[in-house]
């Protein structure tokens, strides 16, 4: 089973148990996130659209660590003028680790397993 969901501005596919490196989240590691955003489902053929998202579905996912990325340069020059700028930059990173797709169907079924 995956799914396409929007963490943080942009649109992942994820699948259980799959570790990711998005733009930086609040939380501290260990942290439980939700996301609910889910555009799509995929499972064994069949796939499940959402106009925009899914309503029920949730993607829950563990904070594994924070960091940063790779430096990337900036170098601005101007031939013949003596101008010359070099400027870099660290994006702030968050790994996580996705637990598990969920659609309103599973949660209805897990509820009445508990219930019984």
């Amino acid at each position: 089973m995956y799914a396409i969901v929007e963490i943080a501005g942009r649109q992942y596919r994820v699948e259980e148990n799959q570790f990711l490196v998005v733009n930086r989240l609040s939380g501290n590691a260990g942290d439980k996130l939700t996301f609910d955003k889910v555009l799509l489902i995929g499972d064994k053929g069949k796939m499940k659209v959402g106009e925009p998202t899914i309503k029920g579905a949730v993607v829950s996912a563990t904070v594994e660590k924070h960091g940063r990325g790779d430096k990337v340069v900036v170098f601005k020059k101007k031939r013949r003028k003596g101008y010359v700028k070099r400027n870099g930059h660290r994006q702030d990173l968050t790994g996580i680790r996705i637990q598990s797709i969920k659609t309103k169907a599973e949660k209805a079924e897990a509820a009445t397993t508990e219930e019984n």
